[in-house]
């Protein structure tokens, strides 16, 4: 997540770069063949290429509301988890627990959290973090999860025991909220917690798990294909065509300034056609890096800042010091 004012347009522009090299190509081949081929009629009716931009501004438009809508709901999945998981603190410390059942139970929480987050940034398929222009753009920072193996952080939580149960087990989130379940069971049958705090308890569990499984979807399922397919389709369509209308429109203008070559008047059109392209580009690719909001690009929901926040959060409850240091924003991402 970007924690500056704004992105500047110079690191914009070297984000998008690579599309801008295919669009001066695009944009230089009409006025290359007209001028220098002598193909004089080649053009397209700019009617059409009008109608083609307005069909594919509706199509990036619903692209990136669709986009933008997947990153809310993830920010509002972790805000319910952090609220969660700040109560899941004060039952556990103010619940008439013993102080070290309630420092286990806090410390399989957060080992909850640790394992959610490894599982929401392991990478899927159609996710574009490791793309050439994202990843170039995202070297200037670390993903932690993909620098500290699981298992090392697991051992900061859990004892022995419970880290040999999790070797095994394929779906790691879920394994510790149903050892949280098995240890709020054993307090209930040995009458250390009462029915009504195990109830709450168990409640608070069940919240978890339903906003883990909320986050699972979005990582899960991504923005379909059929809808990603058609936006590029019709991006790219565009891009193609609109040269090809600028460069007749272009030359036939060289007459209406007399004190400018022809050639140089019909030239006008390639910094035009790759304007107007880029931005339609850039929209696209800004949807497209906005749609898989765990992956842990620029722009995704500061997952890792959230739960070393919510740990010391915790540890404080807990009344330990010293607690460890938040990460600091880096070109101003922070995740």
């Amino acid at each position: 997540m970007n924690v500056g004012k704004s992105y500047r347009l110079p690191e914009f522009v070297r984000w998008t770069r690579r599309k801008l090299y295919v669009l001066l190509a695009l944009s230089a081949l009409p006025v290359l063949l007209v001028e220098y081929a002598g193909w004089q009629g080649l053009a397209v009716p700019w009617v059409a290429v009008a109608v083609l931009g307005t069909a594919t501004s509706f199509i990036v438009g619903f692209k990136n509301a669709q986009t933008y809508q997947r990153t809310i709901e993830a920010q509002q999945v972790w805000t319910a988890i952090a609220a969660a998981t700040r109560y899941w603190g004060l039952i556990c410390r103010d619940f008439p627990l013993g102080r070290e059942q309630a420092r286990a139970l806090t410390l399989r929480h957060l080992a909850w959290l640790t394992a959610l987050r490894y599982q929401l940034r392991s990478p899927r398929p159609w996710e574009t973090a490791r793309s050439a222009s994202n990843a170039e753009y995202g070297s200037a920072w670390v993903v932690a999860e993909r620098h500290a193996p699981l298992e090392a952080q697991l051992r900061k939580y859990l004892s022995d025991e419970e880290l040999a149960r999790m070797e095994h087990a394929p779906a790691k989130a879920l394994m510790l909220l149903s050892l949280q379940s098995e240890a709020l069971r054993a307090l209930y049958t040995q009458q250390q917690i009462v029915v009504l705090h195990h109830t709450e308890m168990q409640k608070t569990i069940k919240e978890m798990l339903d906003q883990q499984s909320r986050a699972e979807r979005i990582k899960n399922f991504p923005y379909p294909r059929q809808y990603a397919i058609v936006n590029t389709v019709f991006v790219w369509s565009f891009a193609a065509l609109l040269p090809f209308g600028l460069t007749a429109e272009f030359a036939r203008s060289a007459a209406s300034f007399p004190a400018m070559p022809p050639l140089l008047v019909t030239c006008l059109a390639i910094p035009f056609s790759v304007l107007i392209s880029w931005l339609y580009v850039a929209l696209d690719q800004v949807g497209e890096s906005t749609e898989n909001p765990f992956e842990g690009a620029a722009n995704d929901v500061p997952i890792t800042q959230i739960c070393l926040l919510l740990e010391n959060e915790l540890r404080a409850l807990l009344g330990e010091a010293p607690l460890p240091a938040l990460p600091r924003p880096v070109n101003h991402i922070i995740l």
